[in-house]
């Protein structure tokens, strides 16, 4: 390995090793508990960029990782090339055909922000600061996700550089097994450069979020109570479940402070917000209720997640069917007289437009409900932790998700259906031979 004649500039192009001046910076994303510890890292500005550290690594048999903001790290890994991209952070939004076309290192939030003057929206997630490409080849569960679907299934074509070096210009139409297999099948078959997909024309949104004091109204009655509400609403309704044990920290606000706090937060695209909701309402004393109309650009506050980088650890469960004494099993596992660090229980409801079959890898399309636990502190406390909590559900588990295995990226257990994997794993030998993408799977 020749890492240590590697030029710091290729041009314009900045590479750095451990030791130099820059390298930490570099490294550094959302995600504080684990990193990569690359011998090289890329910092590309451009697809050229790409492509030159792509051949760099191939020549000497390194694995390439990839990293935009940091989110979703799968978890921690040591040497080979990492290939940064926040700089690539180009958007333009064509309203004659409710397109955007996002660079590899965009944030949703900037998409939010560019489609909004022409009335039209992305399907983003419920935090404006995670990376768009990347969430988007997980499959992309986003706060309008039953009326619209995954976000992989909008995307109209990818610039991707594969193991051979080449930046290839993907659609369905071209190579529909390179497309079928990015969407969904995360990075694990080159490097996204830029992604053209499909905006929708929503300029404003009923949501945002009722929330109650789990010791008082009971998690388990909370969650009872939405499950069963789940049944009336309509497909292009979309909530979701959430549990928090707040610490009693002076850091927080006083509402917060050592409270358990109980959300189902909501976002529509109707005009029968208020009605629909109305059962949620009566489900107990609110401590707190922000249910309204909303314009697009105000979609992040329906989830409010915290936007400062931490450290954390998580993992998720696909449900045929939420079994509600399995889920209150977890709730007490997980909740604030359990033993261990604070963990959050989030249940997504599914179906609706996320059950109708798309052109890509995205799997398990038949659950009903997405439960992803999420803990801070220790990587391997978390995940006995969480481990044990997901057990009572597992006689409704069909499988896990991509977008939600935070440091658990190391276990492919589950994240595709038998079909899928052995499908992506052809593919994989087809355009990465070498196993390079190894660390992006």
């Amino acid at each position: 390995m020749d890492i240590v004649n590697t030029p710091r500039h290729t041009s314009d192009e900045l590479v750095l090793r451990p030791g130099d001046p820059g390298y930490e910076d570099e490294l550094a994303g959302f995600q504080t508990g684990f990193a990569h510890r690359p011998d090289a890292v890329f910092a590309a500005s451009s697809a050229d960029h790409v492509v030159a550290a792509v051949r760099y690594a191939a020549r000497r048999g390194l694995r390439v990782a990839v990293q935009a903001t940091g989110h979703g790290l799968p978890g921690p890994s040591e040497g080979g090339v990492l290939i940064t991209t926040r700089r690539m952070d180009g958007v333009s939004v064509d309203p004659g055909t409710r397109t955007a076309r996002l660079e590899a290192g965009v944030r949703w939030g900037q998409v939010v922000t560019a489609a909004a003057p022409h009335g039209l929206a992305p399907l983003n997630g419920s935090a404006p600061s995670v990376g768009a490409v990347g969430y988007t080849l997980g499959g992309g569960l986003g706060i309008l996700a039953r009326r619209f679907g995954y976000a992989a299934d909008h995307v109209r074509s990818l610039d991707v550089v594969t193991a051979d070096g080449r930046l290839r210009h993907v659609t369905r139409e071209s190579e529909p097994g390179l497309y079928w297999a990015l969407l969904g099948g995360g990075g694990g078959l080159g490097v996204v450069t830029a992604m053209e997909t499909g905006l929708v024309p929503v300029a404003t949104l009923y949501g945002g979020s009722v929330s109650f004091d789990g010791r008082r109204v009971g998690a388990a009655a909370v969650l009872r109570a939405w499950e069963e509400w789940t049944r009336t609403v309509p497909d292009g309704l979309t909530s979701s479940f959430a549990a928090v044990p707040y610490p009693d920290l002076p850091a927080l606000p006083e509402p917060l402070r050592g409270r358990y706090v109980i959300s189902v937060r909501v976002a529509h695209t109707g005009t029968d917000g208020d009605r629909i909701v109305a059962p949620l309402r009566r489900i107990g004393p609110p401590l707190a209720d922000s249910l309204r109309e909303m314009p697009y650009t105000e979609s992040h506050t329906v989830h409010s997640d915290p936007d400062f980088p931490h450290a954390y650890y998580g993992d998720s469960a696909v449900l045929r069917e939420l079994d509600l004494a399995g889920a209150g099993e977890l709730l007490v596992s997980t909740g604030p007289d359990a033993a261990g660090a604070m963990c959050v229980v989030q249940i997504n409801h599914l179906g609706g437009a996320l059950a109708v079959p798309a052109p890509n890898s995205v799997p398990h399309r038949a659950g009903r409900f997405l439960v992803r636990l999420l803990s801070v502190g220790d990587r391997m406390a978390a995940r006995e932790r969480l481990d044990a909590a997901f057990a009572p559900l597992a006689p409704e588990t069909i499988g896990r998700s991509l977008n939600f295995a935070f440091g658990a990226g190391d276990r492919p257990q589950g994240l595709w259906d038998a079909q899928t994997r052995k499908r992506l794993a052809v593919l994989r030998s087809r355009y990465d031979p070498a196993n390079l993408f190894r660390e992006n799977v």
